[in-house]
């Protein structure tokens, strides 16, 4: 029997960084960057205007003040984008729109607010400090420093600085490709009329949801029975564009060998019983040209919460994510259960509180039962150790947070 950490391990190791791809910005958003992104020039290039107003020399307007205004001379005006060198001589002003360069002579910036907005004369109220209102040369990044560190992912924020330096592309490890099948005579799809002994997908709609949060992009294939032709084509057929490959259903062992049989001629799949409940029975390995394959459990529940423990992380993992891992908190437990001995469990609970106070978890349903509905109701799983059986009230266990 494997442990938890071992299984853990196992699907690490399956599985690895997408190779570094080179896309234009748009395609960036969500991705992590598989490269440092360096600055070729200092930005901003020169002193710029950090707002519309005057170019002064700050030593003309000693005696100006709220109750005394200092007039000047207005000798010329300056736009963003102006490259022409300009210098602003004693006694004078230069009507400076933001972003546009500092003129020589110039030490400060006058807020229009200040002013009475003369043209050919302005007259001042404000005396200002060397440098107010002024964005000075190489404020945001030196030329040849790193602007933003590999490993980071990319949204708007980090968009706005890689168009700033003059990037119009960017390497990233792009999002995986991620397959889901469902797996079973019995599943249908949601909508359809339910018929004596049948189930709706539920897991292939999960899965779906759960990977795209993840940042992966997904693809969803419709029921396939438990047939072996229909599931080696439908798996081949997937080979084209799956970048990893989940399944759920069809390995426990009353189901049946079809599953195994398939994936077995199919590529190198390790099927394990696991020391962890829910999902006792799991399988890891790759098919066709080494794309890995995740086999879970039917149950929905059980399949959620593998998906979380082992699954999750690899996906962020196959992204280039640092942090693998959901966030943790110790939480009191509401009530006490009887764990089962040698496995790991994963109950269902519901988080209150906060870092000061401290958190309780109530638990979500009987422990032992898989009910959509606690899974429904709960925003974290309470991780029970192998060596404990006897759960109290008031107990602290380590919980996964997920929402």
């Amino acid at each position: 029997m494997r442990s938890v950490a071992n299984f853990y391990r196992d699907c690490q190791e399956a599985v690895g960084p997408q190779p570094p791809l080179d896309v234009v910005l748009p395609d960036s958003v969500g991705c992590v960057l598989a490269e440092d992104v360096v600055a070729p020039f200092d930005l901003p290039v020169a002193d710029l205007a950090a707002l519309d107003g005057y170019a002064v020399r700050s030593e003309d307007l000693v005696e100006a003040n709220p109750e005394h205004a200092v007039s000047l001379i207005v000798t010329a005006e300056l736009r963003a984008g102006d490259v022409e060198p300009m210098a602003n001589i004693k006694g004078g002003a230069v009507r400076i729109a933001s972003g546009a360069p500092i003129p020589t002579g110039a030490d400060a910036v006058v807020a229009l607010e200040h002013t009475d907005h003369g043209t050919a004369h302005v007259s001042i109220r404000h005396h200002p400090q060397p440098g107010e209102n002024i964005r000075p040369h190489a404020q945001d990044a030196q030329a040849g420093e790193v602007v933003i560190s590999r490993g980071t992912r990319v949204g708007s924020r980090q968009i706005a600085l890689i168009a700033g330096v003059g990037r119009n592309r960017i390497r990233v490890h792009p999002r995986p490709r991620v397959v889901i099948i469902s797996i079973g005579d019995e599943i249908v799809e949601p909508g359809q009329e339910a018929r004596p002994g049948s189930v709706f997908d539920a897991n292939g709609h999960a899965l779906s949801t759960a990977i795209a949060d993840a940042g992966a992009q997904t693809f969803r294939v419709a029921a396939v029975p438990d047939e072996r032709a229909t599931l080696r084509q439908t798996i081949e057929d997937q080979l084209v564009r799956a970048d990893l490959i989940i399944t759920t259903g069809g390995i426990s062992y009353g189901s049946g060998d079809t599953v195994r049989e398939v994936l077995g001629s199919l590529g190198t799949i390790r099927f394990d019983s696991v020391a962890a409940f829910p999902g006792h029975i799991l399988g890891v390995g790759h098919v066709g040209d080494d794309t890995p394959i995740f086999c879970l459990p039917g149950d929905p529940v059980s399949a959620q919460v593998c998906y979380e423990v082992y699954v999750r992380p690899a996906v962020r993992a196959m992204q280039g994510w640092s942090q693998l891992n959901r966030p943790t908190v110790q939480a009191r437990v509401d009530r006490g259960w009887t764990s089962p001995m040698g496995r790991r469990e994963f109950v269902r609970v519901k988080l209150l509180g906060n870092p000061r106070t401290g958190y309780t978890a109530t638990v979500m349903g009987p422990p032992e039962a898989l009910l959509l509905s606690a899974l429904a109701d709960s925003n974290a799983l309470a991780v029970v150790p192998e060596n404990v059986t006897d759960v109290r009230a008031g107990d602290a266990l380590r919980c996964m947070v997920l929402d």
